[in-house]
């Protein structure tokens, strides 16, 4: 301490900070609690669901941690970077949204006692954390198994496993069957084995409400809401071939606010004839390459519809460049700017089938039957737009796991086998760690326990029994894939029970939820940047 009444009051500012970083992280700690415990419930296949009020008074039911989260109004930030983080998972990984929720939480709860009794400084506990991440990332490595992406029972059985939590798990085949084919339609194989997998833009789903949900399909081929736009164009053509254009087929504009002065009566008939002119000639472009069918993103005028179906050749107008790159990516055409510049090789001759067909009250073009198609739309059924908006929202993370599994053919033990494999590796390593990091460390380990935890409790089985035999079977070693049977809380293998997680799902839920809680730790205050009015 400094000499002086100067020093004194240094010294005493400098605890009266240190008092109140300690109640900014407790409060924090508290604030992930009260999120991860909404959420809990909603782990594994005995989950509850969640019944959802959203600000225009609209009703959601779902147990999709994501959807669950987003719906959340939060006011404290500690609470509002947990909801990011679900949204971070889900883009990442999108899968494991719930876990990587219960997992950040609990690892900020064992780190609570540290900051409130032990009054150890925060930087100790995330070094540990640190360290306890790289050995848990290190047993995942150890206990992963390679699988063969081309053995279409074990893909089964993985996505399968993932969508067996979810509200549509009695369809659970249908869906596991549209993901699949789905993401191995759209798979590239690149240079030097990479692959490229890109459900968002090539992968659409179409939701029609109505039908059975056993009529849901995916086609070898591309489904858009259109009509065609004159009424004795050809609606359904075989084998046809395909221009797409993103440029219009309409009278000339001018450049700019383009001003005309006309003098003569004539004139006027000159500026019409001028602008057909140009119209016939972008029709003469397309009509010398033969197309079926024309599809444009931008408008068809009535003159263009008329040559064009003078010549045989069908219309669609107005399509989203989504679309249109869809349809390239399934027929092997070209998307041409300049109907000048169309050449031979832009036609697409990809496609069996090209038919206008209606559901309900609306017409939808179907460019289906595709020898090879590399995009796809998956077909959406069902009685109404709620039970749709579910199915949706789990068909898109079953696709999600089985891009995974594409990209990365490995995976982990599931029924919180892995989890339980971390804590009793953490558990052992820590007793060689020196000094004070050794708790920290160990904690993190038991913070692991928590999902097979929950996953008994969601079970209504007794939970410290259980988890203490489990807990016994992974300390004598050789059983790392013992796990937890989310449906009837028995303790038994994965290898029996057929369940697994994709590696790159679980190793991201690992780094996300010790990485968050350390971020969180660090944080010794919170100051508003907003003006009052």
């Amino acid at each position: 301490m400094m000499g002086g009444p100067g020093g004194q009051v240094f010294v005493l500012n400098q605890t009266q900070k240190r008092e109140s970083g300690r109640k900014t992280q407790l409060a924090n700690v508290q604030a992930a609690r009260a999120v991860s415990d909404i959420v809990r419930t909603t782990l594994g296949p005995n989950s509850a669901l969640k019944m959802l009020i959203d600000s225009l008074g609209g009703i959601v039911l779902t147990n999709d941690g994501h959807a669950i989260l987003r719906e959340l109004d939060v006011s404290h930030p500690a609470a509002k970077s947990m909801l990011e983080l679900a949204r971070s998972q889900d883009e990442e990984a999108g899968d494991g949204s719930t876990s990587v929720i219960v997992l950040s939480g609990e690892m900020l709860t064992v780190a609570e006692p540290f900051l409130r009794a032990e009054r150890l400084h925060p930087t100790q506990i995330v070094q540990a954390y640190y360290r306890a991440m790289e050995e848990a990332l290190a047993v995942c490595e150890r206990i992963a198994r390679p699988l063969d992406v081309h053995d279409r029972d074990s893909m089964f059985k993985i996505v399968d496993a993932s969508v067996g939590t979810k509200y549509v798990h009695r369809w659970g085949d249908l869906i596991v069957n549209m993901a699949l084919d789905a993401v191995m339609k759209i798979t590239v194989e690149g240079k030097a084995s990479a692959k490229e997998v890109d459900i968002k833009r090539y992968a659409r789903i179409e939701k029609i409400p109505g039908g059975e949900l056993s009529d849901c399909t995916v086609m070898d081929g591309v489904m858009l809401n259109k009509d065609v736009t004159h009424s004795k164009m050809k609606r359904r053509i075989e084998n046809p071939r395909i221009l797409l254009l993103d440029c219009s087929l309409e009278y000339k504009k001018g450049e700019s606010q383009t001003s005309v002065e006309l003098t003569n009566d004539t004139d006027w008939d000159v500026l019409l004839k001028l602008e057909e002119e140009h119209v016939e000639r972008l029709c003469a472009d397309i009509i010398s390459h033969k197309p079926d069918l024309v599809l444009c993103e931008k408008g068809v005028s009535d003159l263009a519809q008329h040559y064009l179906q003078k010549a045989g050749i069908t219309a669609l107008r107005r399509l989203r460049k989504t679309d249109n790159n869809r349809v390239a990516r399934a027929t092997g055409a070209t998307i041409v700017s300049r109907t000048e510049e169309i050449q031979e090789t832009d036609i697409g001759t990809g496609c069996g089938l090209f038919e206008v067909r209606k559901i309900g009250d609306e017409y939808f073009s179907f460019i289906e039957k595709c020898k090879d198609p590399k995009a796809c739309t998956l077909l959406l059924r069902g009685g109404s737009k709620d039970v749709l908006n579910e199915v949706e929202r789990n068909i898109q993370d079953a696709m999600q796991v089985a891009k995974n599994i594409v990209l990365e053919p490995k995976v982990l033990p599931g029924g919180g086998a892995t989890e339980m494999a971390i804590a009793q590796a953490l558990s052992e390593k820590s007793k060689t760690i020196e000094g004070v990091q050794q708790w920290p460390y160990k904690a993190v380990g038991i913070a692991f326990e928590v999902i097979p935890r929950t996953l008994l409790e969601n079970c209504g089985v007794d939970v410290v029994r259980r988890l203490t035999e489990l807990r016994a079977m992974h300390a004598q070693g050789g059983n790392e894939r013992m796990g937890v049977n989310g449906e009837t809380g028995v303790l038994v293998s994965m290898d029996e029970l057929n369940i697994w997680e994709p590696f790159s799902v679980k190793t991201q839920i690992v780094k996300t939820s010790i990485e968050a809680a350390a971020m969180l730790l660090r944080v010794d205050d919170v100051v508003s940047g907003s003006k009052k009015n």
